[in-house]
């Protein structure tokens, strides 16, 4: 007889490359299988306890009851699209525009950080008659066609569109006032020459689109007037001011609710998109009213899903828990924390360019000690060794040697503590 073959079951990882593809990213080289979640700790399938230093999107906490439950009554009461008249998407609405400005006082609703920065792509292009883009260099904005054309921080097949250009946002880190001076004028100039080539090839000035804590640059500071500069300039081409606040946005950074409050120069639009939801998927850009009736007018633009009932319940839910737990003074009081205990522990450490960051985003940048280039290696070497730590950071920058700290906002005083002593402790390893 025949022997009997002998098969092996396939891993998960195997199954997900058998459907997702093998190029759906993951994140370190054994990848992490989780399966549940609780304010700022995860557990994975083997049963290990992991505190979550990265991730944005449980921007209140992992699994927190009062978002969780918001959905679940929602959904089981009306899930609905935003075609007929319903309380919930007008009181949200409400609630997050009283977060703003009083000049942006409209929002229009979308899935994800990527549908707004469409959206807001077509208004600014609408308002102006334009179609030119200016872009930092290292940078990301969304998955779309017309985002992919425009992102230069991740790999894309998509050329970059004709109508783009790039300027490199400048970083003062370091340097002294005539330091600083001189980089302001050098980069302004770079701007000015930005939107002349654009006027020139025909496009003029639709927007300009920015992180305003520069994160996938690698929390990079601008010289002081360098934002309030460069919006000038674009104001003055006919163009706009769109502030992506996916990442420092709704009290990341504690002091101030939106990461554009750091300049003094007032978005046209503000986008947003992962942590509205706390999971569940929104996206938002809010702006002013001359802007979004024109269009609107213009446009037949509605989204199935976009502040559907569900959704709005998710988002205003996100809103209440920030302020009665009072998370945008928590995040200010633990980002300092947890910056001043990093620069102290590793304070004249040859490997470290100094921390970085605002409020609960901190990063450090690291060199080759010897060389005094970016040292990209050792900062992988960081994220994986905080992995089998048990704490999930990640790296960002144009050199990939930029550590990201980011954990949700319900983070407690001793998880920042446990978070220094193993981070101090993996960085003071690296030569032992």
């Amino acid at each position: 007889m025949p022997a009997k073959s002998s098969t092996t079951a396939p891993t998960l990882l195997e199954r997900r490359k058998a459907v997702l593809g093998p190029h759906s990213p993951l994140f370190y080289d054994n990848p992490l299988e989780l399966v549940s979640g609780k304010g700022v700790w995860l557990r994975s399938a083997d049963g290990g306890r992991y505190l979550d230093a990265y991730n944005n999107v449980p921007h209140v906490g992992h699994g927190h009851p009062k978002v969780a439950n918001a959905i679940s009554q929602q959904m089981r009461k009306l899930a609905i699209n935003t075609r007929y008249l319903n309380t919930r998407v007008v009181d949200y609405a409400e609630a997050l525009l009283a977060e703003f400005h009083p000049s942006l006082d409209r929002v229009s609703f979308g899935n994800s950080g990527s549908e707004a920065n469409e959206l807001a792509i077509r208004v600014a292009r609408f308002h102006s008659g334009n179609t030119g883009i200016i872009m930092s260099d290292f940078s990301y904005h969304g998955t779309t066609l017309t985002l992919a054309q425009l992102t230069t921080g991740l790999t894309t097949s998509e050329p970059r569109g004709d109508n783009v250009r790039v300027i490199r946002i400048p970083d003062s880190t370091g340097l002294n006032k005539t330091q600083s001076k001189a980089l302001l004028r050098q980069s302004l100039a770079e701007v000015d020459a930005a939107i002349a080539s654009l006027q020139e090839a025909g496009y003029g000035v639709a927007a300009t689109i920015l992180d305003p804590l520069f994160s996938t640059e690698g929390l990079v500071v601008p010289p002081a007037g360098y934002i309030e500069g460069l919006v000038k300039r674009v104001h003055k081409a006919g163009g706009l001011y769109v502030a992506d606040e996916v990442q420092s946005g709704f009290g990341r950074i504690g002091r101030l609710m939106w990461g554009h409050e750091l300049f003094d120069a007032v978005p046209d639009i503000v986008t947003m998109g992962k942590p509205m939801g706390n999971g569940h998927p929104i996206g938002g850009a809010v702006m002013r009213a001359d802007l979004l009736e024109p269009f609107g007018a213009a446009n037949m633009y509605f989204n199935t899903f976009a502040g559907n009932p569900v959704s709005s319940a998710a988002g205003h839910a996100v809103l209440q828990v920030m302020e009665e737990e009072g998370l945008r003074a928590r995040a200010e009081e633990l980002g300092e924390h947890l910056q001043t205990e990093l620069a102290r522990e590793l304070a004249g450490n040859p490997r470290i360019d100094g921390v970085r960051g605002d409020g609960l985003f901190a990063g450090m940048r690291f060199l080759d000690p010897e060389t005094g280039e970016p040292d990209a290696a050792t900062t992988k070497r960081v994220v994986e060794t905080m992995y089998g730590e048990h704490v999930l950071i990640s790296r960002i920058g144009r050199d990939d040697n930029v550590l990201k700290v980011r954990p949700p906002l319900a983070v407690q005083r001793k998880d920042i503590d446990l978070l220094v002593d193993k981070l101090t402790g993996v960085v003071r390893g690296l030569d032992a």
